[in-house]
């Protein structure tokens, strides 16, 4: 496994990061795997080089958290890992139970902490944009628990460029703490974020760690055994995403094939590799349930793809409207 900084930051993470939102309540998703089943994939995590775990405060609202926080612990010790939450979503019912106000900060990063098992949380991120809390107080609470030795550095997920842009030139206007990393909404199939996120981040220093980089599984199937697993049945957010886009998706999975046919590898191999050949991406976050998922995507950090073939992947890629905010 190879190691890059985060983008200009200094802290160094594996090319791939295990990501915990499918380790938790049963209840919430059929498709989740409870604590005892999601151990193994910490250990192989673990043991292969990954040093980066992604969750959320929200992710069956704290369990997940509670999973990461108990399962670190038992393969390595907290230090030789990164771990990276996110802080936004509704947690509680009352009007203070969610968004990013110094109010909900201050006690959700407390909770986040409890249930982590631990001291500090290395990257920090909001998860969405509040427009119902001006960033200002926003960008200066997070400084606040920066400076209080809760959190290590900070970063932001899914957002619109300029609503970035702003974030960064007020913490440099004031002083405050600056965002390191961006969690943007991107794969094969979605690329919006290269006509003014992914730029912005490149030429900001700014780390980038996908979310959906296989595309909620379809990245990781030919065209027909789209619909043949538990989470494409069911998954309702996912189908938000891709409903309107099948058309234009099926022929990017078609080139995906085509090219996992040459090379003998396996369509999570081929599409993963896409995203590590773009010089702004640092580490896609995987969403492994199954253990080759994790495998697959640990054999995919020393897969090269050739120009021509990632032209040819490119290549059939039509505009979508946005989406993930």
């Amino acid at each position: 496994m190879n190691y890059v900084n985060l983008g200009k930051s200094g802290l160094k993470v594996s090319r791939i990061c295990l990501g915990c939102m499918s380790y938790g309540d049963q209840s919430q998703r059929k498709w989740f795997l409870t604590e005892e089943q999601s151990q193994p994939f910490f250990r192989k995590a673990i043991e292969s080089g990954i040093n980066i775990f992604d969750t959320a405060n929200m992710y069956s609202l704290g369990v997940s958290e509670e999973i990461v926080g108990r399962a670190i612990p038992k393969y390595t010790k907290r230090d030789e890992v990164v771990i990276a939450s996110k802080v936004y979503f509704k947690m509680r019912d009352d009007p203070n139970g969610k968004g990013l106000s110094r109010k909900a900060i201050m006690t959700e990063i407390d909770n986040s902490l409890k249930r982590l098992n631990t001291d500090y949380i290395d990257l920090y991120q909001i998860h969405r944009w509040d427009y119902e809390t001006p960033i200002e107080q926003t960008l200066e609470v997070l400084h606040d628990i920066v400076k209080a030795g809760k959190v290590r550095y900070i970063g932001a997920s899914t957002m619109f460029a300029w609503q970035f842009a702003k974030s960064l030139y007020l913490a440099d206007l004031f002083g405050w703490t600056r965002f390191v990393s961006m969690q943007p909404y991107y794969n094969l199939l979605y690329r919006e974020e290269e006509r003014e996120m992914l730029p912005l981040c490149l030429g900001e220093g700014i780390g980038v760690i996908p979310w959906s980089p296989l595309a909620r599984g379809r990245l990781t199937r030919p065209w027909e055994e789209q619909k043949n697993t538990l989470r494409a049945q069911t998954d309702a957010f996912g189908k938000i995403l891709y409903e309107k886009t099948e058309e234009a998706d099926k022929k990017v999975i078609d080139v995906v094939t085509e090219i996992v046919k040459d090379k003998g590898v396996s369509h999570a191999q081929i599409s993963l590799a896409w995203l590590l050949s773009k010089p702004v991406v640092t580490a896609p976050i995987i969403g492994a349930t199954k253990l080759n998922h994790l495998e697959e995507a640990i054999a995919a950090e020393s897969l090269k793809l050739s120009d021509e073939e990632i032209q040819k992947l490119e290549a059939p890629y039509l505009p979508h409207a946005l989406a993930g905010y």
